[in-house]
């Protein structure tokens, strides 16, 4: 639940109808946290490919794909199957995601769309209560009412189509094996299950991660998961397919339909899924050509915002400065404010994409931000093509992120999710369903005017995931990065990008930085690690929120940026240079990512191998 010190700072932003606005102090020392459990730095690896996911065991998948001469389509397939298994609490095969491809020898980059859709007898006022208030969170989250069509299977397939080498079945290879002969219970994933006893009622969670007394497994715990592993060999043999329709489909129908608080996904809604492959939405930052996910993430657009605004100040030397943080804030004040107004499916809402990340049009909210004093809230900018009003979206912060780059150069940015952690607690087939269609507005208008990110049959509800590659000024692929986190994605990676471009850190060292962003509420400093900003920022009229930031960063850094790589087509560069580049790879410390070039991960617990 978020805190309630936060509520007041957001209801002019995001219209939140119910929303009363009190005096605030001035600093809230330590909100709820998420909940999360702190981890020592995670080694750095270098090679010429990379692999960096959420896990250990799902990057030693990936690298195993690699090793059998398959792509790094196929290694983030084989990948994602394994995370499903081994973190079920932030992605699965009942959920969606985006994935982001580079393939090397034509240079061409492409994204893919697997966000999940909402039932076709679904309504605006989906979320609302017999008065016309919104349902509170979990009330809506942890029931039939949230769970969207899965896009991820069905995207997944559409990918490997396109870049993919090695048989489909043998992506899967992996996922049965674990889920077979069993893997250990990870300590962030204990953690998340004893944090939430409640978890334990449900039949098909209790026999997986509990004891007969109620309480969690132990650490290290040998789970299996026969369950899982059929279904993976059904999606395996028959295609993703297998999951939309048949005896799967039945039963993630029939368990929606019979929640306490029921959904109306039908049959139907499954068989009629489609993933769609959309335009990358790139833009220019200095000389570097930022590319990332178009709406109905708004990843993209925010990221592009954030940058855009800040290339107004000259590249700063100092990422944990009190000016660079005030700066920051403020352009995440700037771009949430049009996040909220504007952004939405664009299949069925006009989303002015091209305005809002125009040049012209950020250097112009670029000049708002008073260098002495910050604008509390933001009030979005004047653009056309919508004509819709604000609305609240705050997605929870779990989702994983895999970076991938193979020997030859082709790459992937994956970013999945099931929405909160554990989704909507629906356990079928060994997994959970997701809980997406609480990225909705709960509120489908607001002062007589419709929300953009409203409730609609058929539609995909608005996402922060930011699958992003940057390119340097010669076209040449620089970096490949990502992050859980709900809707802090994009501050999270927008700041990486800045400490690498232009503080000149190296990936591993920009993930050790303390987390600072603006979502158009409160300044938010991460706990325990960046409170030396708090006098400063408070002397500028911050409102500053402490709290844990759980981001779960995975990025591969090009280390020999001035010489030969692979290159982004376009027509100043007709033929792209194919020659190898060395690569960093680095996971962030505030979870268990591994990053390594080597399929022998392991040489002690714990210890990935360079």
């Amino acid at each position: 639940m978020r805190p309630l010190a936060l509520i007041p700072a957001l209801c002019v932003v995001v219209g939140l109808t119910a929303c009363t606005l009190h005096p605030m102090p001035a600093v809230d020392v330590r909100a709820q946290p998420e909940r999360a459990t702190d981890y020592r730095a995670r080694p750095a690896a270098r090679g010429e490919r990379m692999v960096v996911t959420a896990h250990e065991l799902a990057t030693r998948a990936a690298l195993e794909m690699l090793d059998a001469g398959g792509s790094a389509v196929d290694g983030a397939i084989a990948a994602q199957w394994v995370l499903g298994l081994v973190e079920p609490q932030s992605s699965g095969p009942a959920g969606g995601g985006f994935l982001l491809h580079f393939e090397a020898t034509t240079g061409r980059l492409r994204f893919f769309d697997g966000r999940e859709r909402a039932p076709a007898a679904a309504l605006p006022e989906r979320f609302l209560d017999a008065s016309g208030r919104p349902l509170p969170f979990w009330d809506a989250a942890a029931s039939g009412l949230s769970v969207g069509v899965p896009g991820l299977p069905a995207m997944l397939e559409v990918a490997h189509r396109a870049g993919g080498r090695l048989p489909w079945p043998r992506l899967f290879e992996p996922a049965i094996r674990l889920a077979r002969t069993g893997y250990p219970l990870s300590p962030r994933l204990h953690a998340l299950l004893a944090a939430e006893p409640a978890l334990a009622t449900e039949p098909g969670l209790r026999t997986q991660f509990f004891r007969e007394d109620g309480h969690v497994r132990a650490v290290g715990s040998m789970l299996t998961n026969h369950d899982y592993a059929e279904l993976m060999e059904s999606l395996a043999n028959g295609g993703a397919h297998a999951l939309y329709q048949g005896d799967i489909a039945a039963d993630i129908v029939r368990a929606v339909r019979s929640h306490a608080r029921p959904g109306d996904l039908t049959i139907a809604d499954l068989t009629a899924y489609r993933p769609e492959e959309r335009a990358p939405l790139c833009g220019m930052f200095r000389s570097y050509r930022v590319c990332g996910a178009p709406p109905p993430s708004s990843g993209g657009v925010v990221v592009l915002a954030l940058l855009g605004i800040m290339q107004r100040f000259p590249p700063d030397a100092e990422p944990m400065s009190a000016r660079f943080a005030h700066r920051f804030a403020e352009a995440g004040r700037l771009a949430f404010a049009d996040r909220a107004q504007y952004l939405a499916d664009p299949d069925q809402v006009s989303v002015p994409v091209k305005a809002l990340t125009d040049p012209d049009y950020l250097r112009a909210r670029a000049t708002r931000i008073d260098e002495a004093r910050s604008m509390g809230v933001a009030l979005p900018g004047t653009v056309s093509g919508s004509e819709h009003t604000q609305g609240h979206t705050l997605e929870r912060p779990s989702t994983t992120h895999l970076s991938i780059v193979d020997r030859e150069g082709n790459a992937v940015a994956l970013t999945s999710s099931i929405e909160a952690a554990f989704g909507s607690r629906i356990w079928v087939r060994g997994t959970l369903l997701n809980n997406q269609l609480t990225d909705f507005s709960f509120m489908p208008m607001r002062d007589g005017r419709q929300v953009a990110n409203r409730v609609a049959p058929g539609r995909r509800p608005l996402s922060s995931m930011s699958p992003t590659m940057v390119f340097d000024g010669q076209g040449r692929l620089l970096l490949v990065l990502g992050s859980p986190g709900g809707s802090r994605i994009p501050n999270y990676v927008a700041r990486t990008i800045l400490a690498i471009l232009d503080s000149g850190m190296g990936a591993d060292a920009a993930l050790g930085l303390p987390h600072i962003g603006s979502r158009n509420g409160p300044t938010e400093l991460e706990a325990g690690r960046a409170e030396a900003l708090r006098d400063p920022l408070v002397a500028r009229g911050h409102r500053l929120l402490v709290t844990d930031m759980t981001s779960g960063l995975h990025v591969i850094q090009r280390m020999d940026a001035a010489g030969p790589g692979w290159r982004l087509s376009g027509p100043d560069n007709p033929t792209p240079d194919v020659r190898p580049a060395s690569w960093l790879g680095a996971a962030d410390p505030r979870r268990e990512g591994v990053a390594s070039s080597s399929a022998l991960l392991v040489d002690g617990p714990g210890e990935p191998s360079r």
